[in-house]
């Protein structure tokens, strides 16, 4: 497994793999509805102005399996150049990159980007339902740090907030 960081042609790779990942990670936790009126083409123009956008200020790393194919990315921002903390801003991996070590490696490369960024820190919003998320982060050694609500189709879900304090512990 590569990582690598995402270029304006990794867009659509980028965007199916969120709409994907999202219609089977999130079932059960938000309405159905909702997911079902998730728009590939919609995802596209948020990835791509997400990079667009956010040049100087985050990035999209992809895995990269031995067939050249993406099989999962990370988002990272800059939240605040004050008190150095960098965003895990989303995090998708195809079910066939799971438990191989993908995620691990995309996360690890946010870190080393947002340390060579100057930041020292780094938080992830996870939806408090989402148990493996969590459990993930948990693993990497992430703690709880905040709370708050998000709706998605008309239903409120609880999130939690995980941060490292210390981005050398994921270099």
């Amino acid at each position: 497994m590569n990582i690598r960081k995402a270029t304006s042609e990794d867009i659509k790779a980028v965007s199916a793999i969120y709409i994907d990942t999202w219609k089977t990670t999130y079932k059960g936790l938000v309405p159905d509805e909702y997911l079902h009126s998730l728009s590939y083409e919609e995802a596209e123009t948020k990835w791509g102005q997400f990079m667009a956008e956010f040049e100087h200020k985050s990035a999209i790393f992809v895995a990269v399996n031995e067939i050249d194919e993406i099989v999962g990315f990370a988002a990272t921002q800059m939240m605040s150049q004050n008190d150095q903390t960098g965003e895990l801003y989303a995090l998708y991996l195809l079910p066939k990159a799971q438990g191989l070590g993908a995620g691990r490696r995309l996360v690890s490369a946010v870190a080393k980007y947002l340390r060579n960024e100057q930041m020292s820190s780094m938080l992830v919003w996870v939806m408090k339902k989402n148990e493996a998320g969590r459990g993930f982060y948990k693993r990497l050694g992430a703690t709880h740090y905040a709370h708050r609500e998000s709706e998605f189709g008309g239903l409120t879900v609880e999130d939690e907030a995980y941060i490292w304090n210390d981005l050398s512990i994921l270099v």
